[in-house]
């Protein structure tokens, strides 16, 4: 059985942000290739939430989605909540700095 999907405020904003990126310096193409990218890792992860590699926090895993962007989720409640998508090129310390609920 798939597990419901909740986008917290940070990831819809990063999700935007990268979109925003895509458009202004890439094309139509790259746009919907990391939409389409985003919405199959979703869908496994839906079905197979620990697939992806675990992070040092609790119930916290990191799915990439390109080599530049990762997404940031958690199992929680028999739920994924998507905390934050992750641009590789920053910090690594600034990885897990979002809210969750």
């Amino acid at each position: 059985m798939a597990l419901k999907v909740i986008w917290l405020p940070k990831a819809e904003h990063n999700f935007q942000s990268v979109i925003d990126y895509l458009e202004g310096n890439w094309t139509i193409k790259e746009i919907q290739n990391f939409v389409q990218l985003t919405d199959k890792t979703i869908q496994y992860i839906q079905i197979f939430p620990r697939l992806f590699r675990k992070s040092k926090k609790k119930n916290v895993y990191e799915a990439v989605i390109t080599k530049h962007n990762l997404m940031i989720y958690q199992i929680r409640n028999n739920q994924i909540e998507i905390l934050t998508f992750f641009d590789t090129r920053q910090h690594p310390k600034k990885k897990y700095k979002y809210k969750s609920s």
